[in-house]
Parts: C-alpha cells; sequence; structure tokens
C-alpha cells in the first residue's frame, strides 16, 4: 500500500502553525460544524479503545468531501495508522515514544486491500480491471 499519511512526531505537531485549524471533539457531529477557512481537521483518540474519530474522519472525506488535512492526534499507535489512512486521516501525530520509522514499515505490511475506503473507492477488481 503506498503510504499516504503523513506521520509526525508531538515535535513537528508543535513546531506546524495553527491557523485554519478545528480541533473537533469526540462528541461532535461533523455533519454539523462549518468547515468554511478551514485547512486541517483534528480528531482526537483519547485512548486507543475508542474509536469515534475513525468514524468522523469518514464523514468528513466522503460525505462533506472535505479535502483539507484530516489529523489523528492522541494516543495514536503504530497498528493503527493503515487503518486510519484508509478511514480519511491524511495525517497522524504518533504518541510520545514511537518511532516513525516502525510506523513506515507499518504499510509495507499491507501492500493493498479488496475493498474500497474512504480515499480509494474502487474495490481491487475495478481496480486492476
Amino acid at each position: 500500500m503506498e503510504q499516504l499519511l503523513k506521520i509526525l512526531s508531538v515535535q513537528d505537531q508543535e513546531a506546524e502553525a495553527s491557523s485554519g485549524v478545528l480541533q473537533l471533539a469526540n462528541d461532535a457531529d461533523p455533519l454539523e460544524v462549518s468547515l468554511e477557512g478551514i485547512a486541517r481537521v483534528e480528531l482526537n483518540f483519547p485512548k486507543f479503545t475508542d474509536g469515534r474519530a475513525f468514524s468522523q474522519a469518514w464523514l468528513l472525506r466522503r460525505r462533506l468531501r472535505f479535502a483539507g488535512d484530516i489529523r489523528a492526534t492522541g494516543d495514536v499507535l503504530i497498528d493503527q495508522l493503515v487503518q486510519m489512512q484508509r478511514s480519511g486521516f491524511s495525517s497522524a501525530v504518533l504518541k510520545e515514544g514511537k518511532d516513525p520509522a516502525d510506523a513506515k514499515r507499518q504499510f509495507d505490511r499491507y501492500p493493498q486491500y479488496y475493498q474500497g475506503d474512504a480515499t480509494q473507492h474502487s474495490p481491487l477488481f475495478r481496480r486492476t480491471a
């Protein structure tokens, strides 16, 4: 699988500008917020077992057609990165102490999927036909 997800450290996140950023709470409905002037939406994983941000990312990409950066923050683990990309995330800030090189290898383990996803809508048989 081609890695499209930008992987950041906490320090990288802190160094970036914060204008045009919307931090969306886990219990917020993305369909009810204005995305006018927003370049990046940050979705938080308060703990790795809380998957509401996956649904929010999917809604932002597929239903609202948000083309900006959707960033995963909080308790972001390496084994979640591929699913984050498939759900519509375009960047992720790794939990403190996680190695970005390990994160990049995760994408090599899963080169492709049969199903379509938030960014690649067609299933594999349609892409190879």
